[in-house]
């Protein structure tokens, strides 16, 4: 962006900068209703109480704050509900602009001031959060409305107050920043005229678009702001303006951001000229792998391919040196001050060994709560742990088309579950044989049930125990569910992205009995879609489904029987990758074994009523819920059901081993239950798409084997 200094030359300022000069306000408290500076008749500054009138509610300017960027800030109120807000005033001075450019710069505001996520979701990705942008009809005037950040300020003003970072402290500014700038480069966005756009890049990145929020404890939060989209249209039109900025060239402000930031100035102490990071005596000596990554961030070295690869290689940097350094922040010195270093890292390693998190920590699990596992350590951890195991041969039962039936012939670690759960501890001469059966009624399927009964079984697995009798007993060892899913294209559009990556039960109810058939109902901005609902064979998915979507009612279960097409969820998968993304109107729904390694179809975040939307499927990597631009294809392993999500999540259900309470049998299904709920039977479990009971520990789940739990 051009210098400040050759800006708005249409007004003699004596200090050759109208914007950042004093004397408009000055004006402004000197004179009551001032519209111009007394000097130079550059616009005034606004006085305190002026109101400022938008289509969200009138805004009261509280004070002055300064100026960032090609804007004045100021402190104030959305009056209706008293909240604060942080107004940036924009200047269109109409020495500058004339009144077609004038008009033309007003309109482009008020649709491009400010982005949200497309589906309306609520997440902070440390994009400073704008509320309204407001274009004075009749003045010269434009105003972004946005949500205050308390205790923030520019990193330029950070680094004149307390001087360099450390390259810890650098490198947890980049961290979060390529984070952010990986938001705004993937994620479906709305602007504030509806129009929704894939990705969008910053285009401004610099030391006074990013602010800083340092808490208490010394830890920071870093937020963008001043996006160019919107910021360059506030650019005096005899001045060149900006070329449109590819992502690419965001990575390489960042990294001159991150230089700057690290040396502690912007300019050549000796020249007083920009910094230029190809002289070497420049950079700090303290962490030579930051170093080499802000050359390839910058570009003086193989660049990053995009912002989602530089953070990885971030995060996979070696720790940094300890050589001896003159540029430390004013936390590290007080620290060395109070404890000698040797005894900090002993007491340090202390902590981590008491905490079992030696590998957490070197993994940067700051999320976890110390009590978060808990219940997960009290279980017996493997099998053979097991006591009072029964000998004998037991055979058990289930629907033949049911989850059980699915996921025991999943492999984990070279074997089938079924072949580890057969034969569980050897040493107790206790073996499991499986037999499913059919049910003559598929709404019915309680032959299962009516098998052990008549003592043709020993036990059962159904996650359907509504009607069972006081002669037998249930355990649930695990959590079944059902994902709804439509197609998905992780590089452009798709059903999954139009509708949001979400849908409502009320939604899905409407659908499955006929009462919404075009995906236009859902979202008016969609082209007309016919809706094509399909649904799996399992009988105890679709009775689950009736149950939890259409609440059991008659009416709406004979609908969803004679119109709704039953299909194998593999089939159905299949149908969906060989119809054009962009035609293809399918929605379908299935367990999760089979929905959640598969990137035929988006398995959708589900409404409740008022709740927030909820997607218990997270991304291994970054410890989230899966979003749109997550690429399911290249990543089929590396995705997993968070138990805490899920049991909240409106289409989760428990799945229980049922056995008779005949003491003059052998206690087989008891025993069986107990085995699955040790940790290795957890772990098992999880491995083939059922939840587990309760949060595991990341080395477990991230782990391929369970036969051996730490």
């Amino acid at each position: 962006m051009p210098s400040f200094e050759s800006f708005y030359q249409e007004y003699p300022c004596s200090y050759n900068s109208p914007l950042s000069c004093d004397r408009p306000f000055q004006t402004a408290q000197q004179i009551k209703g001032a519209k111009f500076c007394l000097e130079c008749g550059f616009p005034a500054t606004l006085p305190q109480e002026a109101e400022i009138k938008g289509n969200q509610g009138t805004y009261q300017i509280a004070s002055f704050l300064g100026v960032r960027g090609l804007g004045r800030l100021y402190s104030g109120i959305q009056l209706k509900d008293k909240q604060p807000v942080i107004i940036k005033e924009y200047l269109l001075p109409n020495r500058c602009f004339n009144e077609s450019e004038t008009q033309k710069r007003k309109d482009t505001f008020k649709r491009v001031g400010g982005v949200s996520l497309a589906d309306s979701r609520i997440q902070n990705f440390r994009l400073v959060e704008s509320k309204e942008a407001i274009a004075d009809d009749k003045g010269e005037r434009c105003y972004l409305i946005t949500k205050g950040i308390d205790s923030s300020q520019t990193l330029g003003k950070y680094i004149i107050e307390k001087g360099a970072m450390t390259s810890a402290d650098v490198r947890e500014v980049l961290n979060q920043s390529l984070q952010t700038l990986q938001f705004l480069h993937t994620q479906k966005l709305r602007f504030p005229s509806n129009q929704i756009q894939l990705g969008i890049t910053h285009g401004n990145i610099s030391l006074e678009s990013t602010l800083i929020k340092v808490e208490n404890n010394q830890k920071f939060s870093i937020y963008f702001c001043d996006l160019a989209i919107w910021e360059n249209l506030f650019i005096p039109p005899i001045i060149a303006q900006p070329a449109p900025v590819r992502p690419e060239q965001d990575l390489e402000s960042l990294g001159l951001v991150a230089f700057y930031l690290w040396v502690g100035r912007t300019t050549n102490l000796s020249s007083n000229q920009p910094l230029d990071p190809r002289d070497n005596q420049q950079w700090p000596d303290t962490d030579s792998h930051l170093k080499q990554f802000i050359y390839r961030l910058i570009g003086l070295e193989t660049p990053f391919e995009n912002a989602e690869a530089a953070r990885q290689a971030l995060l996979q940097l070696p720790k940094e040196e300890h050589s001896n350094s003159s540029v430390r922040s004013p936390a590290s010195q007080e620290s060395e001050k109070r404890f000698p270093m040797p005894f900090l890292l002993l007491v340090i390693l202390a902590l981590l060994l008491l905490g079992g998190g030696i590998w957490y920590w070197l993994l940067g699990r700051k999320t976890d709560s110390p009590n978060q596992y808990i219940e997960w350590s009290k279980l017996l951890r493997n099998f053979s742990e097991v006591s009072n195991v029964p000998s004998g041969q037991f055979t058990y039962t289930g629907e033949t088309e049911s989850t059980w039936s699915y996921v025991l012939s999943l492999k984990v670690d070279k074997s089938s579950l079924g072949e580890l759960l057969t034969i569980p501890k050897p040493d107790a001469a206790a073996t499991f044989n499986y037999k499913p059966v059919v049910s003559s009624d598929a709404n019915n399927p309680i032959k299962s049930v009516e098998e052990f009964q008549t003592s043709k079984k020993d036990f059962a697995i159904t996650s359907l125990v509504n009607n069972i009798t006081d002669k037998l007993d249930k355990k649930q060892f695990a959590y079944d569910g059902l994902f709804v899913f439509v197609a998905f294209n992780q590089s452009g559009s798709s059903l999954a992205n139009d509708i949001g990556g979400q849908i409502s039960l009320d939604q899905l109810r409407k659908i499955y009995t006929g009462k919404i058939t075009n995906w236009q109902q859902i979202n008016s901005k969609l082209p007309s879609l016919k809706i094509q609902p399909f649904a799996p064979t399992e009988p105890e998915a679709i009775i689950k489904f009736q149950e939890i979507v259409l609440k059991d009612d008659p009416q709406d279960k004979a609908i969803f029987d004679s119109t709704v097409k039953k299909m194998k969820t593999g089939d159905t998968q299949i149908k969906i990758r060989s119809e054009t993304l962009e035609g293809s109107g399918i929605i379908s729904f299935g367990i999760i074994s089979k929905t959640w390694k598969q990137c035929a179809g988006y398995p959708l975040a589900i409404v409740d009523g008022n709740k927030p939307a909820s997607q218990p499927l997270f991304q291994l990597r970054y410890h989230r819920s899966i979003t749109l631009s997550d690429d399911f294809c290249q990543h089929d392993n590396s995705y997993y059901v968070d138990v805490p999500t899920f049991k909240s999540y409106p289409l989760g259900y428990p799945i229980f081993v049922v056995y008779p309470r005949d003491t003059s049998r052998p206690p087989a299904g008891l025993t069986f239950a107990a085995m699955l709920t040790t940790q290795q039977g957890q772990c098992l479990l999880s491995k083939v798409g059922l939840v587990a009971l309760q949060p595991m520990p990341p080395d477990v789940i991230n782990s391929y084997a369970c036969k051996s739990v730490p």
